[in-house]
């Protein structure tokens, strides 16, 4: 009698998935597309750095290809799950997010950063990753909660300031400041896209502009790391050797690259000229492989997840959902265009990786987990609609 009740219950369960509507197929192409393409960059642009530091030419590809088996099922949940239920979870998340972002500071510094909290036998825990979900997560859930009361600096701008400026200090600390500048960025959109005044950005400016003036009064150490990456900026070929050589390398690869390439597996570079060929200089490396036309396919990639992410954002059955998407979908992309002019030497060097293709396990999972909070607004917006 009991195990035919359990197996009516998993018919039942059969029957109420499959009676969903579907998730945005060319989302989901767009998706599984750029997880494919990065899994094959990363194995192109890694098996040598492994070979030489660590003995084994797949030591990076080998744990991404089970961050990204781990994370497509995770989307694939995700975008099963009611999104409405992380109106529960928001602030947890942020409160979780805050406590990691402290543990950090305690952590062993890497290349003269603590972004990164090591798990033994687990790896490398990057709480920043996990700062981006949490904001995107607590905005909309404060907007959705206030829509007709946006205009206001009680509702419209103080929580928020507070939030992201607890988050920056924090976040500066390690420091981050390609992280910060993003957060900042995804915070403004969303605070744009809720309903803020625009009023408020003028004075949100001012106030910003005064906060990273005290940080550099308050935290003595930024000032000669900023300085040293804006000099290297500047003129990397003033220090071939030392801060300009990952911009100088970077550069020859690019250019050496030409219109087509020189083929996937044959770039020079990779082979411990540029450093972190595996993670924030995985562009490089594809412009070397696959020349102006792969990189063209990249940004092509980017700018329809852009748009398929704004159409689904449109969709969306109520101001909450379609904010998740807003948030989930320029985080995405702003930061692979953040990423391409570091590598392009168009901005400073702040370390920022390329979503979907720089070596990062926190990094993937989180992004496949907000994907599938998209797919699950598209479903129910699909569902909406017919």
């Amino acid at each position: 009698m009991q195990h035919s009740k359990e197996s009516g219950g998993l018919s039942g369960l059969r029957r109420r998935l499959a009676a969903q509507p579907g998730a945005d197929l060319p989302f989901l192409v767009l998706i599984l597309t750029l997880v494919v393409f990065g899994l094959i960059m990363l194995g192109s642009a890694s098996w040598a750095v492994g070979l030489y530091r660590r003995g084994d030419a797949y030591a990076y590809l080998r744990p991404q290809l089970l961050f990204a088996a781990v994370g497509l099922a995770a989307m694939m949940a995700a975008s099963r799950v009611d999104y409405h239920i992380y109106h529960k979870l928001a602030w947890p998340m942020l409160g979780l997010s805050l406590v990691l972002l402290v543990v950090v500071l305690f952590m062993p510094e890497y290349n003269g950063c603590k972004r990164w909290i090591v798990l033994p036998g687990l790896g490398t825990l990057q709480p920043s990753e996990i700062a981006k979900f949490s904001v995107v997560l607590v905005f909309s859930h404060i907007i959705a909660l206030n829509q007709s009361r946006m205009g206001s600096f009680s509702v419209g701008v103080l929580p928020f300031a507070a939030i992201l400026g607890v988050v920056a200090v924090l976040m500066l600390l390690e420091p981050h400041l390609s992280g910060t500048l993003l957060i900042l960025a995804i915070g403004a959109v969303l605070m744009f896209v809720g309903g803020t005044g625009l009023r408020w950005f003028g004075l949100a400016g001012a106030g910003g502009l005064t906060a990273i003036s005290l940080a550099l009064i308050l935290l003595p150490d930024l000032v000669p790391y900023a300085t040293d990456r804006l000099s290297s900026w500047l003129d990397p070929f003033a220090d071939p050797l030392g801060d300009g050589h990952q911009t100088i390398q970077s550069l020859y690869a690019i250019g050496s690259g030409g219109a087509t390439g020189l083929g996937l597996g044959n770039s020079r570079q990779k082979h411990l000229y540029v450093p972190e060929p595996q993670n924030d200089f995985i562009f490089s490396i594809l412009c070397e492989e696959l020349g102006f036309v792969g990189a063209l396919m990249v940004l092509l990639l980017f700018f329809l997840l852009l748009w398929r992410g704004m159409v689904i954002a449109v969709r969306a059955p109520d101001k909450f959902g379609a904010l998740l998407v807003v948030g989930f979908v320029v985080q995405v992309c702003l930061q692979a265009v953040l990423n391409i002019a570091v590598v392009t030497n168009t901005i400073p060097n702040t370390g920022i990786s390329l979503p979907f293709f720089s070596s990062g396990g926190t990094s993937l999972m989180m992004l496949l987990g907000e994907m599938g909070i998209v797919l699950s607004v598209s479903r129910q917006g699909s569902q909406d609609r017919y």
